[in-house]
Formats: C-alpha cells, sequence, structure tokens
C-alpha cells in the first residue's frame, strides 16, 4: 500500500469531498472549510481545512461564531499533516480543549489478517433494530463510561434511513453483552470507517476486539470496499498493527463548547 497516495485519498473522499453521516445532517463547504451541521444529538465540526498562516485566525473565528449562534458544540478534526503546521496552537488559543490524539491507521482489506474467532462462549448479534442498539449503547457506556444517548439516536436514525450505510454488532456471553463496535459504509468510495469498538473491562484481553474488527472487515469486503479506516487509540494500535493496519498521520478532536 503506498501511504501517501492513500492518505490523499482518504483526505479528497472522507474530508475534502465528505458526505453527510447520517440523516439530518448536510455537509457545508465555505471558504477554505468543510463542516457538518447537524441537529443536537448528530456530530457538528469541521472535517477539513485549506489554511495558512494569513487566514487560519479569522477562519477559527468565523466556525466559532457560525456554530455558537446555532447553539451547538463543535469539533474540529484536526490531522498531524493539516497545515499551518500551529494549527492546533491556534485552535487552543481560540478556546477550543484538545481531546487524547488518535492514529489514523488504514488497511487494504485484501491484505489484512482476518482468521481472528471469538472466544469460546462469545456469540454476535447484528443490531438491526431498537434492542440491538440498545445493547450496543449499553456496553458503549460500560466500555467508554460516557452518555450513549447521541450514539443511540444516530443509530436508530441510520438504520432507518439509511441501513446500507451501517453496520452494528454486539457481542453476547450468553444473554450479556460484552463487547460492541459499529462500521460506516461511505457510499461512491474505497472507504468504510471501523469506529466504537469497545469490550466492558472484565472481558478485554481474550481477542473479543480483534475478532470484531475481523467479522466487519469480511463484511467490508463483501460489499467492495478496498480499504478500512480507523481512528485508533494507543490501546488498539498495536491489535490494528498485528492485523495489518498501517499508521498514516494522527488526529486530534479539538471541541469548542459556546
Amino acid at each position: 500500500m503506498d501511504h501517501t497516495s492513500v492518505l490523499a485519498l482518504h483526505d479528497r473522499d472522507l474530508r475534502e469531498g465528505a458526505r453527510p453521516d447520517g440523516p439530518g445532517s448536510r455537509v457545508e463547504r465555505v471558504g477554505g472549510v468543510v463542516r457538518q451541521v447537524a441537529d443536537a444529538s448528530g456530530w457538528n465540526g469541521v472535517l477539513w481545512s485549506d489554511l495558512d498562516e494569513t487566514d487560519a485566525d479569522a477562519t477559527i473565528a468565523e466556525q466559532i461564531a457560525y456554530f455558537t449562534a446555532l447553539g451547538r458544540d463543535f469539533e474540529w478534526k484536526l490531522y498531524g499533516h493539516d497545515l499551518p503546521t500551529d494549527l492546533g496552537q491556534r485552535l487552543a488559543a481560540a478556546g477550543f480543549t484538545p481531546e487524547p490524539q488518535e492514529t489514523l491507521m488504514i488497511g487494504e482489506v485484501t491484505a489484512l489478517t482476518l482468521d481472528a474467532q471469538l472466544p469460546d462462549g462469545i456469540r454476535l448479534l447484528p443490531a438491526t433494530d431498537r434492542v440491538g442498539i440498545d445493547l450496543v449503547a449499553d456496553v458503549h457506556e460500560k466500555a467508554f463510561g460516557t452518555d450513549s444517548a447521541r450514539l443511540r439516536a444516530r443509530l436508530l436514525a441510520q438504520l432507518a434511513a439509511e441501513p446500507d450505510t451501517v453496520v452494528a454488532v454486539v457481542a453476547l456471553a450468553g444473554d450479556e453483552p460484552v463487547s460492541a463496535a459499529r462500521m460506516e459504509l461511505v457510499p461512491g468510495t474505497r472507504f468504510a470507517g471501523l469506529w466504537g469498538g469497545g469490550t466492558v473491562e472484565a472481558w478485554r484481553g481474550r481477542g473479543i476486539y480483534r475478532a470484531l474488527i475481523a467479522h466487519r472487515a469480511r463484511i467490508a469486503a463483501d460489499r467492495g470496499y478496498r480499504y478500512l479506516q480507523v481512528d485508533a487509540s494507543d490501546q488498539s494500535r498495536p491489535i490494528l498493527e498485528r492485523l495489518g493496519f498501517s499508521p498514516l498521520t494522527t488526529t486530534t478532536p479539538y471541541v469548542y463548547e459556546p
């Protein structure tokens, strides 16, 4: 895999050429930024920017004013290769708060190791209705310690309006949900994204996370997608590298709350 060309393709298709990530969202191209605008339960933020030292501060101020007028907190999704090189410092100076840095990892589906199997006693349940989505959201809250109301609303809306763009799955030990994950499929591109993979603490270290990656990768391959993209934490990066994913750059969410 040519890392430089794949990163450029990622930026073109998923950032500069982004599509709304669900019903009720829209993508706007204004000046030097591409942003998504959604309702209170959706994701609001800047996906891509083409800035330099002469216009970065003014553009940042414009985005703050725009989202503040909507009453929305929003995220500026900053990548390690974005310009100007001090964009992160400029965002922080304007009042944004950086969240933990992650690594953008991409794998070519045909080159990945997809033989990971679930441990004994674990079965997978596709989440295709409200009951399944509730299980996914419950795991998300237990695994990450965060409220899952937005995730639950978004997944239900996607399944109702655009079911071919999302795959959600939950791993069960008996009837107990112990791990969950989803995959976002981007029609018209070669990319599918792996998101939200989490396992409750008592069940970590048994290979469930790895098996969920392989499960979703096989689905992406069956549907004709060439690349899988992940924003990987420090904990998941080694697992992804063993499966064949490559680190291409970093990504840091900068969050602004009006």
